[in-house]
């Protein structure tokens, strides 16, 4: 049946089509009036074509991002009106028909082009909009190609496509759950899954042994760049693995998507890795960027008897940069300032003007031994700068020594942007202690195996029992998590009573594993990368919302649909929902 709508697409038309009549349709993107000359470009979803017309009577009242149907024949642009920048700047259609399928508001709520001057929550507002822009258009189709290389590459490498629930039970890894009122059984509820971590590993029980799917995840947590309240990845598990099976897959799945979709330099497999208190140590994170070739070394037992009272009985950081020793004091105040922001008093530096000479604010309390010892170990050199970071808590030295090193690595330009650089973060600590809560918590997935298996429980420093987890990271972001899974009831059991679990309550919460178990459970394990942020890096994005079609505000709402919104007092009888008002 003919295609009332068009016979070509903007794309497909070139100088081969000139004297053919064809039909096209889309949106109206400009318009303008030559002297009754009239220029308007049709954008469809795949190019723009320019379209000309005598008639002024036919363009009356037309509006930009109108809704048009055009149909003529295609001729040649003269030479000194060919447009370059289009793939159709040679050529222009001479309207014989023109209807207006649905015409737009004169006055629109923001230019489509893109802005960044354009507020995002008016953009959200009108998605709708923003998505006609080629730079949100084309990060929707990238994912579209995405989606399907990452699926035929899982198809091809034997794994299974599976579809777990969406309305599931409340279940505990690390974030607050969405929950879903249930009408039939009031005052109970569903809870939308984190991810499907309990299925995935329910599917090794039944007996397929390697699955995948593509799986939306959902976690009430505050919004930021990197985060949204809903997001997808690449779920996987696979049975009778070791953790380096699962690594060299993930190894391959990154390398491969990159490698195919990136104009990046990639770092080659394997990727480099590093023990969880490793990266801690050397770059203050367990997410470090490795293009910034600045690491972090431990000088408190250096300063164990400094005389500078911030510094005494701390944990003491530096970070030693080279050849920046003759920068302006303006510079130097500036990573003062930034040191101010993230919450540290300032930041202690000295230069190295010579062999026996420094310059700077702490030099007079260093004795000669440690001078020398400072030079040693971060093996200094004329015009080095050595900055000092100290916290008598040593997760907080840790954390302000790794924004300090990313902060220097930012103004001393040492950050290749051009670069894809990949690293595997294992060996996480099994448990870690939350101090306000006074008691020990998961540090990664709660299912995981330790690494000494269930004799690992009696060891007498829960901070020293390792687990089978591993993170993929790619220039600071992590990309990817997953373990090897503990399949041993009893060990799961134990894990589980560490951070506060009764066996009864571990039991009931957790009844589909702890019965399935009980019937034969293969080893097992997996990942899960982000397929948000893969597309962020590709596309050099600093924010998650720009990769997906109809995403929340920072604030957590929708602010196209309405979302959250109230329920009508019907609906809420209905569930059986009071809603308790705040008291004022």
């Amino acid at each position: 049946m003919k295609n009332i709508y068009h016979t070509h697409y903007c794309k497909d038309l070139n100088e081969k089509n000139i004297g053919q009549k064809v039909t096209i349709s889309g949106w109206v993107e400009n318009i303008r009036d030559h002297g009754g000359v009239l220029f308007v470009d049709i954008r469809d979803t795949y190019g723009i074509l320019q379209i000309v017309s005598n008639d002024n009577k036919l363009f009356k009242g037309l509006s930009k991002e109108s809704v048009v149907c055009v149909s003529g024949s295609i001729r040649e642009r003269s030479a000194e009106t060919i447009n370059p920048k289009l793939l159709t700047g040679k050529i222009e259609l001479l309207v014989d028909s023109f209807k207006v399928l649905s015409k737009s508001k004169s006055e629109l709520p923001f230019p489509i082009f893109f802005s960044k001057s354009t507020k995002e929550d008016i953009r959200l507002k009108y998605r709708y909009l923003d998505l006609r822009n080629n730079k949100i258009k084309d990060n929707l189709i990238l994912r579209s190609k995405i989606l399907h290389f990452l699926r035929n590459k899982m198809f091809d490498l034997g794994f299974v496509e599976v579809q777990t629930p969406i309305l599931t039970a409340s279940s505990p890894e690390g974030a607050r759950d969405f929950v879903v009122p249930s009408r039939a059984f009031k005052g109970r509820f569903y809870a939308l899954p984190q991810a499907p971590q309990i299925y995935k590993e329910l599917l090794m029980v039944s007996g397929f042994e390697k699955y995948f799917q593509i799986a939306p995840c959902f976690r009430d947590e505050d919004s930021r760049s990197d985060r949204t309240l809903e997001f997808y990845q690449l779920d996987l598990e696979m049975s009778f693995v070791t953790e380096e099976d699962v690594l060299k897959l993930g190894e391959e799945i990154f390398y491969d998507v990159f490698k195919t979709f990136s104009k990046k330099k990639i770092s080659p497999k394997p990727f480099r890795r590093i023990a969880y208190n490793d990266a801690l140590e050397m770059y203050g994170t367990d997410k470090p960027d490795l293009r910034n070739p600045l690491t972090i070394q431990d000088i408190s037992k250096i300063l164990k008897d400094t005389t500078f009272k911030p510094f005494q009985k701390a944990f003491i950081k530096a970070i030693k940069v080279d050849d920046i020793g003759n920068k302006p004091n303006s510079w130097f105040n500036e990573v003062v300032d930034y040191a101010i922001s993230i919450g540290m008093p300032g930041i202690g530096y000295i230069t190295m003007v010579s062999d026996d000479t420094f310059k700077g604010p702490i030099t007079k309390f260093l004795s000669e031994k440690e001078r020398k010892e400072l030079i040693a170990l971060c093996k200094m050199k004329k015009q080095s700068v050595l900055f000092f970071i100290g916290n008598r808590t040593k997760k907080l030295a840790q954390k302000y020594a790794g924004l300090i090193r990313d902060k220097l690595g930012q103004m001393c330009n040492l950050i290749d942007p051009n670069r894809l650089e990949l690293c595997i973060i294992n060996d996480f600590p099994m448990f870690e202690y939350d101090p306000k809560a006074k008691k020990y918590e998961f540090c990664h997935n709660p299912f995981s195996l330790p690494k000494q298996g269930i004799k690992a429980f009696d060891s007498k420093n829960l901070d020293d029992i390792l687990a089978y987890q591993y993170d993929f990271v790619c220039n600071g972001n992590e990309l990817a998590s997953g373990a090897i899974r503990n399949h041993d009831l009893k060990s799961l059991a134990r894990a589980f009573s560490i951070v506060g679990y009764k066996p009864e309550e571990i039991k009931k919460r957790f009844q589909s594993i702890f019965t399935a178990f009980q019937y034969g459970c293969p080893p097992h394990g997996g990942m899960a990368p982000g397929i948000d942020r893969i597309i962020m890096l590709i596309q050099d994005e600093s924010n998650l919302r720009e990769v997906q079609a109809f995403p929340t505000s920072a604030s957590g709402q929708d602010l196209m649909m309405g979302s959250p919104s109230y329920l009508t007092n019907e609906q809420l009888d209905e569930l059986g929902i009071i809603i308790r008002k705040e008291e004022k």
